[in-house]
């Protein structure tokens, strides 16, 4: 009977992050997908900054900055008007190393992630679905069967549910998934064509119900089509139905359609992201629409929360009560950002004359308006991008220093002084300090084998928000677990005796 500490089943992103983010920290891992290669085709595109800035952790940011498409625009339009720009080129500089939206498909994507993951002597088992499991004391007895028919056993300390809307996981272990199902038939195409909204940035019509958007590829003139439709049926619906709606609305002129495709969305969230011995993330977690590029960077965001932590418990440095935390950090995301996109999407696509009315006159107006101010870009840079999300409240975090409290993103503070992100590579806690460390943080940090980065004191840290001489302590996915104003070591020791985790 095979064995490992961590059974991943779904070979999509979130599944192959968290294989790959548990591997890199010495966990023996297992991956299988029903499916018999990876996808060529994909829905997911956009990579936010905030997802880059992980990946960073894993050496996987410039590779996916390389291969992709920077998006530096996006523009409205209005019955076959183009009504407004707004740039995209500094909503985000001084947050992030990575101020832009990026475009990156997700077949891409998965074979990247193979690849690494192949490196590390990991490699995705095809053909073989998990069929169903049974929890012990000590973990987890999966039933495997290939492509073949055979059926296997597999013994694993925990089991991940990475496996996608239609989750064996959370069905074996009944945590429900509560929401609806948009009306709306969905649609795809990757298509090569020519026109104003061809130039490399997104698009979005903004006319009468039928949502369409219009996003940039890699390579001159190719995009993709996502669109929304109603009161048709997906099973006889062809590119053809669609295709004048972008030609006459944005003027563009199809040359060659590489792919088509319709399905439905829903929004709905799990009840539960933890059952004993069982976890679920990424789609198999949360679905909601496509609004906003957010569906995929939240599962590789819920895999990477699960990762250390499971690690943390498997290397022997936490209890198994630490994995409660992975549920109460991530489902209020998960539920605040399913209502957003709703919201979202529901003004993109709601019918009616007032509907028509608000979208085609009143957003043209307004929206540029409001976006003329710098506050209002940096908080939708801030929120599109995910660079807000915190987990203040949440069970790990405690104490503020400046305007950073525990449970927040760590500020980057690298414009025009040392990158304090480039430490976060260790994937393990860390202390920062900016300015300078007492002798008694020094010598506690040492003792305790904890690294502690000091930085010289810049005016860049100031406008992050961080405090002067602060203590910040980070957890692995490089949020802060403890932000102390006074540094004191006495801090640090009772929060490692509370939380029962063991720094190092």
């Amino acid at each position: 009977m095979a064995s490992s500490d961590v059974l991943v089943i779904g070979a999509g992103p979130t599944g192959l992050v968290l294989a790959l983010w548990l591997t890199k920290l010495g966990i023996r891992v297992r991956i299988i997908d029903k499916t018999a290669e990876p996808g060529t085709t994909s829905r997911a595109l956009a990579v936010q900054a905030r997802t880059l800035e992980l990946y960073r952790q894993l050496d996987l940011a410039e590779a996916v900055v390389a291969n992709g498409h920077r998006v530096t625009a996006a523009n409205f339009w209005v019955q076959g008007t183009h009504k407004a720009e707004f740039s995209l080129r500094t909503s985000g500089t001084g947050l992030t190393p990575y101020p832009f939206l990026h475009i990156f498909p997700q077949d891409e994507h998965e074979k990247l992630l193979i690849a690494r993951l192949q490196e590390l002597g990991v490699s995705v088992e095809r053909h073989t679905e998990l069929t169903g499991f049974v929890e012990r004391n000590d973990g987890v007895t999966a039933r495997l069967r290939r492509g073949d028919g055979h059926e296997e056993d597999c013994e694993a300390r925990y089991l991940a549910g990475c496996d996608g809307a239609r989750s064996k996981v959370r069905e074996t272990i009944g945590t429900g998934f509560p929401g609806g199902t948009y009306p709306q038939i969905f649609y795809v195409a990757d298509i090569e064509a020519s026109g104003p909204a061809l130039n490399g940035e997104l698009h979005i019509d903004l006319d009468e119900a039928d949502f369409l958007a219009i996003f940039p590829l890699a390579g001159n003139g190719r995009a993709r089509l996502i669109g929304a439709v109603r009161n048709v049926n997906a099973e006889t619906l062809t590119f053809a139905d669609v295709s004048d709606r972008a030609i006459n609305h944005m003027k563009v002129t199809i040359g060659e359609i590489n792919w088509f495709s319709t399905y439905h969305v829903h929004h709905r969230v799990t009840q539960h992201f933890r059952k004993g011995r069982a976890f679920l993330a990424g789609d198999a977690a949360h679905i909601h629409s496509p609004a906003g590029g957010q569906g995929m960077n939240t599962g590789i965001g819920d895999a990477i929360n699960l990762a250390w932590k499971l690690a943390a418990v498997l290397n022997g440095r936490a209890p198994d009560a630490l994995l409660d935390s992975y549920e109460a950090e991530r489902i209020g995301f998960a539920r605040r950002l399913v209502a957003t996109t709703d919201r979202v999407f529901t003004f993109a696509s709601a019918e009616g004359k007032l509907a028509d009315f608000v979208r085609t006159r009143i957003a043209p107006l307004v929206i540029p308006a409001a976006y003329a101010f710098e506050a209002v870009r940096r908080f939708a840079f801030r929120t599109v991008s995910q660079t807000m999300l915190n987990y203040r409240g949440g069970p790990l975090s405690q104490g503020a220093a400046g305007h950073v409290h525990g449970g927040d993103r760590l500020p980057w503070a690298g414009v025009d002084g040392p990158d304090n992100f480039e430490p976060l590579n260790s994937l393990d806690w860390q202390v920062h300090v900016y300015g300078s460390a007492s002798r008694e943080l020094t010598a506690w940090c040492a003792q305790s084998n904890l690294p502690l980065h000091v930085f010289p004191w810049g005016d860049g840290h100031a406008r992050a928000g961080l405090a002067r001489d602060a203590l910040y302590l980070l957890r692995p996915d490089t949020y802060v677990a403890l932000a102390d104003a006074s540094a004191s070591a006495t801090a640090l020791d009772r929060y490692v005796s509370d939380k029962r985790i063991r720094l190092s």
